[in-house]
């Protein structure tokens, strides 16, 4: 398999879940070029996304406002599963040959893989906002999807000879994809107030989500894309988003609550029977059926927004099991800064890192924002954490 299929496989999975388009749970050009903040500093356009009490924090010469579109995608290969498996592939076709001389090497690229996965996020969001002094709102569309390739090692042959139950062990190892893609729609509704002389926003976002499950499942060398539709399953249902916002002068905390309906969703099941091409008696039969966990996030949030000047910080209150069998779980720690120049040019950065495991990396961000002659703004961002796991997201948005 080379490095380009193995790609293709997730890029695949997650185009095919988002049906039409998709987006992380807050794939968002500004905010995701300061580190994915976004709790207490994001906009009133991009509220739903973030803290739907931002809808009520607006400047005074803000009327209406829209985002046309936002998107971004995230590629995660730090494990370099896809190197392994493209060495694997050559491996087993030495071997297939009757060359087992490097069958010490090929068990070392099995260890090597064993458990490791290949992650992609992809989406894009749309919104109308119309702030007010009653109660704001921001019509939203939204799309993510989350896809995750893990290497699954076999070691069940049983052939008699040592280098053949290698070589039979790598040709029954599979790949198994599965990926999530979530649709929304829904109205961000908030309003400002003061209370004991503190001066806070609250907001709640009701929305109707299309909920999209595919799994996949081959040997390392072999898996046909065209496959995917088949594991297709859909289900509809209504969730909401609510935050609130505390402010004095630039000083602000927030907290924001994520899908507070919980719900657990069931992929299709899907059946495979491996062969051995080496030795035809060795064979391995794959039942795959996967739980995803949608659980209510809660966003701590806290930072310094000014005319020219924004620093803050997102944390995430919980760990979210995602997707059963896989290692995906995510709690992320978000820092990220922004320096307006003459609202012409914004300048970001930020950094994260997922807390749900210890041998994470972190990412750096970096963007800019640019003012397009006082009609449009285009947004720019991007992360790096390796050579092997970075993202681009791309904004347009105006407000008048």
């Amino acid at each position: 398999m080379s490095q380009l299929k193995l790609k293709h496989l997730t890029f695949a999975l997650a185009l095919a879940s988002s049906s039409v388009y998709a987006t992380n749970y807050s794939i968002e050009a500004r905010g995701d070029a300061m580190g994915g903040v976004g709790v207490v500093s994001g906009s009133f356009l991009t509220a739903p996304f973030y803290n739907p009490a931002l809808t009520a924090i607006y400047r005074r010469n803000d009327d209406v406002g829209m985002i046309l579109p936002s998107i971004g995608v995230r590629y995660n290969d730090e494990d370099q599963m896809v190197d392994g498996i493209d060495a694997i592939s050559d491996l087993i076709s030495e071997a297939s040959d009757g060359n087992y001389s490097n069958v010490g090497q090929l068990q070392q690229h099995l260890d090597d893989i064993n458990g490791d996965t290949i992650g992609l996020d992809f989406g894009g969001v749309v919104s109308f906002a119309i702030p007010n002094q009653f109660v704001s709102m921001n019509i939203f569309g939204k799309a993510y999807a989350q896809s995750v390739v893990q290497a699954d090692v076999y070691d069940g042959a049983n052939t008699g000879n040592a280098q053949v139950d290698t070589a039979v062990n790598a040709e029954l190892s599979a790949v198994n994809a599965v990926s999530l893609g979530v649709t929304e729609a829904g109205i961000s509704l908030a309003k400002y107030q003061t209370f004991l002389g503190q001066h806070m926003a609250l907001g709640i976002a009701p929305k109707l989500q299309r909920i999209y499950t595919f799994v996949y499942s081959a040997n390392l060398n072999n898996y046909d894309i065209s496959d995917l539709g088949e594991n297709q399953k859909g289900e509809t249902m209504f969730n909401m988003d609510a935050g609130m916002i505390w402010f004095y002068g630039p000083f602000r905390v927030g907290v924001s609550g994520k899908n507070l309906f919980s719900r657990d969703i069931e992929t299709k099941r899907v059946t495979e029977t491996l062969t051995s091409s080496l030795d035809n008696s060795q064979s391995r039969s794959l039942d795959l059926s996967y739980a995803y966990k949608m659980r209510p996030q809660f966003t701590l949030g806290a930072g310094i927004v000014a005319d020219y000047f924004t620093l803050s910080v997102d944390y995430d209150l919980r760990e979210e099991d995602r997707f059963t069998n896989f290692n995906d779980n995510q709690q992320m720690l978000r820092v990220g800064g922004e320096l307006d120049l003459l609202r012409q040019l914004k300048l970001r950065a930020g950094w994260n890192r997922n807390l749900a495991y210890s041998d994470s990396e972190d990412t750096l961000t970096a963007g800019i924002g640019l003012n397009l002659l006082g009609l449009m703004q285009l947004d720019v961002g991007a992360s790096y954490t390796s050579a092997d796991a970075m993202g681009g997201y791309i904004n347009f948005l105006a407000s008048y």
